[in-house]
């Protein structure tokens, strides 16, 4: 498969201890804060191993999850603030902005940032096995599946949980619509990208293909466009990605439409046709530069290199050059000054996100432990004393060695 896509660095978070002297007043409350603090601790740790399979994962993710929703959900399922939303201060960095960390005390803004990196590790899962050379197809559906979770996951956050934060997203950082935006459709567009590799190793009807890739390359200009109003520093690289991508299947959709062409005899339309491709295609190559001379967070990679890209322009070239051959011998057919105009509609393969919950409250939360931390005994916040700040250590993502012709350097 070896398909290449870009990725931004995963969040940062500081330390949290969960040591709330006092206030866990019962052998029991203090157990839920010793769990919280390990497995706080294990998912963090699994989201920069290169082995942790979405099994593992998904178990791991669960125990912190179900754990830190008891600081959130009333217990009577009432709408109430849970008494303990606002007793743990949370800092996380950002995707773009990384050095500079966000904080809220809110159990909310945690629960969110959790799973924000979570949806970005199910992306990375997918980045890392589409990059193999010889992919197997229960691993193909693998990738494909983890993009939809990934696309399900960011779409829940922004219609379920963001809007009950205290304070609002900030402008221009992970949690505004804009950025949330960006990350399902890019989802949704790789997912397709994979639908698309399976239907031409499958010699599926080149229309159908050509209507996959226009939609994908739509998806693409999509997320540009989304990405578009914010601040060029953060996203100079992230959107050079979406413009080459967009390029790219604009290329295949015309080097396809192109086949299908002259299937129906229209020579020299199919040959508008791929040469409108092969403009897209040299579009995709300079993008393609562009990618790995911009400075920005995201992956170090020669996008140009992967055989993937390599394999439209021989098959460009050679679909062209036939029906050349083609016109000059037995259709003799004028080719139109304009291009086709791509109506294409797919019927088939389109992605949506896969639904997703955050896991049930962990059982270990009854009435009896709630009340087991007693608020009145928080200690008095003295201002007077100059507070040490949690340092933030950025996440040690793990280097993916590149893959023979994938292109690809660092992930």
């Amino acid at each position: 498969m070896t398909h290449w896509f870009h990725r931004n660095p995963l969040k940062a978070t500081a330390p949290v201890s969960f040591n709330f002297y006092g206030v866990a007043s019962t052998p029991a409350a203090s157990k839920i804060c010793s769990d919280l603090r390990t497995s706080r601790a294990r998912l963090l740790e699994l989201f920069t191993d290169p082995s942790c399979t979405p099994e593992t994962m998904r178990s791991a993710s669960d125990a912190y999850l179900s754990l830190i929703l008891g600081f959130i959900n009333s217990l009577d399922g009432g709408t109430q603030d849970n008494k303990l939303r606002y007793i743990q201060n949370f800092k996380w960095t950002d995707t773009l902005q990384g050095n500079l960390p966000s904080a809220q005390q809110d159990a909310v803004f945690e629960l969110i940032s959790m799973g924000f990196n979570l949806g970005l590790w199910y992306s990375k899962y997918a980045s890392r096995l589409a990059g193999k050379e010889d992919i197997t197809e229960d691993e193909a559906k693998e990738v494909h599946r983890s993009l939809k979770i990934a696309a399900g996951i960011f779409s829940h956050l922004k219609e379920g949980h963001i809007p009950k934060l205290i304070t609002p997203a900030e402008k221009g950082r992970d949690l505004e619509s804009r950025v949330i935006d960006a990350y399902v459709i890019q989802c949704q567009a790789e997912a397709q990208e994979v639908t698309i590799a399976r239907a031409i190793e499958l010699k599926h009807n080149p229309g159908l293909i050509a209507a996959l890739a226009y939609e994908t390359a739509n998806f693409y200009q999509r997320v540009d466009h989304t990405l578009s109003s914010l601040d060029p520093v953060y996203i100079a690289k992230w959107r050079s990605y979406t413009q080459l991508k967009m390029c790219f299947y604009m290329a295949y959709a015309f080097c396809y439409h192109g086949q299908t062409l002259l299937a129906s005899d229209k020579c020299g339309e199919a040959i508008r046709s791929l040469q409108e491709s092969e403009k897209f295609y040299g579009k995709a190559e300079a993008l393609c530069k562009e990618y790995g001379q911009t400075k920005g967070p995201g992956t170090t990679a020669k996008p140009s290199g992967h055989l993937f890209f390599r394999k439209l322009g021989a098959q460009l070239k050679n679909t062209l050059e036939k029906c050349q051959r083609e016109n000059g011998f037995i259709y003799f057919q004028k080719v139109p000054p304009e291009a086709p105009e791509l109506e294409l509609k797919a019927n088939y393969g389109l992605v949506q996100p896969v639904p997703f919950e955050f896991p049930a409250m962990s059982p270990q939360w009854t009435p009896e432990v709630l009340a087991g931390f007693d608020l009145t005994k928080r200690p008095k916040d003295d201002s007077a004393k100059p507070k040490k700040e949690e340092e933030v250590k950025p996440m040690k993502e793990p280097d993916i060695k590149p893959q023979k012709d994938s292109g690809c350097q660092i992930s």
